[in-house]
């Protein structure tokens, strides 16, 4: 199967995890979704891509909920065996001063169109290791610094190294994120000048060679969120795999930072929004950071009654979500009605299926689904619970929540408890409903199933944000504070609705969202029941204006034409 994919020159796309399907928990949250609609897109669009990432036979974890509200880490454990195939060729790497061997499994992604894209899962869990290092590829952002450093270096230094091996001619190398950049490293030694080629005070590498061949997308826009190692433990670990006066002269003279070592070893760098190019280019004077901004995959995100609407009316929409333009004149406004009524009611049998909660099938739907951190605010909505509960005695709503927060997220797993303390607290006034499990199934019945879609991050730490974009794919308007890709796709009453103003203090930001919420979003659904064009207008507005431009196919085709091909 293998020979398939090593005919043509690929774009090795490296990232430490990947979405590839609800059954194979090799992601944590939006990092491998993005990654794995990138990889769908590339097969929708035969972009000739190959895929790098980890195992992760352990996962990172499945959520379950106690009786008082409290996160429950349980095992995600799968068998890679049940969904890919071995690969005979092995490579070894040198970690703490001793070998280490890494094979990998080759998943390959079908694209509903036809297309292919093979993806690499690398796995240290073999014979010839000790048991320490047969653990490395096992859990996902699990361990302390020294344990992500040796997956860093399985991923990017015998990424390239496995590529070679198993007979891929890679045109390209991409950094999802800067997990990956040791990968530079072993580009350096391969391109290595001569000693007597070199004068004193040269650098011994090809710097600009390894440039070429490197472009990094940084997803972060705080520094303290961007990995670092000190030299201590990178000798230690990794030994002195390349020279120390290039090492510091590109990571930093402190410690090694992975984003200072792809920044200085890619020609080409973006954020992933233009508000985050723009912080990304004031954190990182001297570096041009390019946007582009996310997407999300077309036929992934769009639920069955969409898809179906779409075909009829739209048919080329899968391949060329541009089309979704058109909706406004081409799909009667009934249409749209009876299909997201579908995607609700599935949406709503789900729900009591997972929780034993009937929910109202009149009334409004917000949905709010995140990593659980304190950056992402999901308690913002319940600041002022006697004005909350006085809005919905005027007009009734509800609440569907989810998310996992990270094991060693303290604050953020107090915050799913508060949630849960709140819940209780409005019980027979505001129904509130927390899905424990998230994943790509419950994310799936979420962004299509909701009226409104909720997002009140704390200014400027969304770097971009792909849920409101799937939630548009299905003709659900955003409701969100403005930042990340929302101060983009935010055109107020016909996509959606913004929380305050970009610039806006955060502190009024729950005043904010009562006014909106009590004044404007819910005024306009429930005059909908009696004449629905006003909210249809609103749903139409986010699939022609937002989910015609947010797509990964759009993404893809700009990585492509800008990064790829230089």
């Amino acid at each position: 199967m293998l020979d398939d994919f090593i005919h043509q020159q690929r774009v090795a796309y490296f990232s430490m995890e990947i979405a590839l399907r609800n059954e194979i928990p090799t992601y944590s949250g939006g990092l491998g979704v993005l990654a794995g609609d990138t990889v769908r897109s590339a097969a929708d669009l035969e972009l000739p891509l190959v895929a790098v990432t980890l195992a992760s036979r352990a996962g990172y974890f499945r959520q379950a909920i106690d009786a008082q509200g409290r996160q429950v880490e349980q095992p995600a454990l799968w068998e890679p065996r049940e969904w890919a195939q071995p690969l005979d060729a092995k490579i070894a790497v040198s970690i703490e001063g001793r070998v280490v061997w890494i094979g990998a499994w080759l998943y390959v992604l079908e694209s509903h169109m036809g297309g292919r894209q093979p993806v690499l899962l690398f796995d240290t869990d073999l014979d010839e290791n000790r048991p320490d290092d047969r653990e490395i590829t096992h859990y996902l952002y699990g361990g302390d610094e020294t344990y992500r450093l040796k997956q860093e270096i399985v991923l990017g230094i015998g990424g390239v190294r496995l590529l070679q091996a198993l007979g891929f001619e890679v045109r390209h190398f991409h950094m999802n994120e800067g997990h990956s950049a040791l990968l530079g490293l072993e580009l350096l030694r391969r391109y290595e000048y001569p000693p007597e080629d070199l004068r004193p005070g040269d650098l011994p590498y090809d710097i600009p060679r390894v440039r070429d061949l490197c472009s990094f997308t940084t997803h972060t826009p705080v520094e303290a969120g961007h990995d670092r190692f000190s030299y201590a433990q990178v000798e230690r670990v990794l030994g002195n795999f390349v020279d120390p006066a290039t090492l510091k002269h590109l990571a930093g003279e402190d410690s090694l930072n992975m984003t200072r070592l792809a920044l200085n070893l890619s020609e080409y760098v973006n954020g992933v929004a233009k508000r985050h190019a723009e912080i990304s280019n004031t954190m990182f004077p001297g570096y041009r950071v390019h946007a582009v901004t996310n997407g999300v995959h077309p036929f992934i995100w769009t639920s069955e009654p969409f898809r179906k609407l779409y075909d009829r009316y739209l048919p080329s929409w899968c391949h060329e979500p541009e089309q979704l333009v058109r909706v406004d004149c081409c799909i009667p406004d009934g249409a749209i009605r009876d299909a997201h009524g579908q995607a609700r009611q599935a949406l709503i049998e789900q729900v009591r299926g997972r929780t034993g909660v009937a929910l109202n099938p009149t009334a409004p739907i917000l949905g709010f689904a995140r990593r659980m951190t304190a950056y992402k605010r999901p308690d913002l909505l319940f600041t002022d619970l006697d004005r909350l509960q006085a809005i919905a005695r005027q007009r009734p709503f509800q609440v569907v929540l989810a998310g996992k927060a990270h094991p060693r997220d303290e604050g953020g797993k107090r915050l799913i408890e508060q949630l849960h303390a709140h819940a209780s607290a409005l019980e027979g006034i505001v129904p509130v409903v927390y899905l424990p499990g998230y994943d790509m199934e419950i994310a799936q019945a979420l962004v299509a199933g909701v009226d409104v879609w909720l997002n009140t991050p704390l200014r400027p730490f969304e770097a971009s944000g792909t849920s409101g974009m799937k939630a548009a794919f299905n003709g659900v308007p955003s409701l969100s504070v403005l930042d990340g890709w929302w101060i983009e796709g935010c055109i107020e009453g016909v996509t959606g609705w913004a929380i305050g103003n970009a610039a806006g203090a955060d502190d009024g930001d729950a005043r904010a969202l009562y006014d909106k919420l009590e004044q404007v979003v819910l005024p306009l659904y429930y005059d909908g029941q009696d004449d629905p064009a006003g909210w249809v207008r609103v749903m139409k507005g986010a699939i022609s204006k937002n989910a015609s431009y947010f797509n990964s196919h759009r993404m893809m085709r700009r990585y492509a034409t800008e990064a790829y091909i230089r």
